[in-house]
């Protein structure tokens, strides 16, 4: 118990600081690293908030346990991309 406190402590707390400081460097930092299709323009702000306070959270409190996260927030951002993907395939 005393664990998950703290890693939701430090999750809320990455998060309240990413949110504060998105525009003046997070943003920047994170478009640099990523491809256009998954660029954080303004739609998907907390979406990237909140995967990288789960990441952060989750390295500070038990850093073996990243790589899972990191391998499962991947899956699922494929998913989405293939979804995304298929239904701009669909529209055309």
């Amino acid at each position: 118990m005393t664990i998950f406190l703290i890693w939701l402590i430090a999750l809320l707390l990455i998060a309240y600081f990413a949110d504060r400081r998105w525009n003046h460097g997070v943003s920047q930092g994170l478009d640099r690293l990523l491809p256009n299709v998954l660029k954080s323009h303004g739609e998907n702000r907390y979406l990237w908030v909140a995967a990288l306070a789960v990441l952060g959270a989750t390295a500070l409190v038990r850093p073996v346990e990243i790589l899972l996260v990191a391998i499962l927030l991947a899956l699922i951002g494929l998913i989405v991309m293939k979804l995304v993907g298929w239904a701009n395939n669909m529209s055309h």
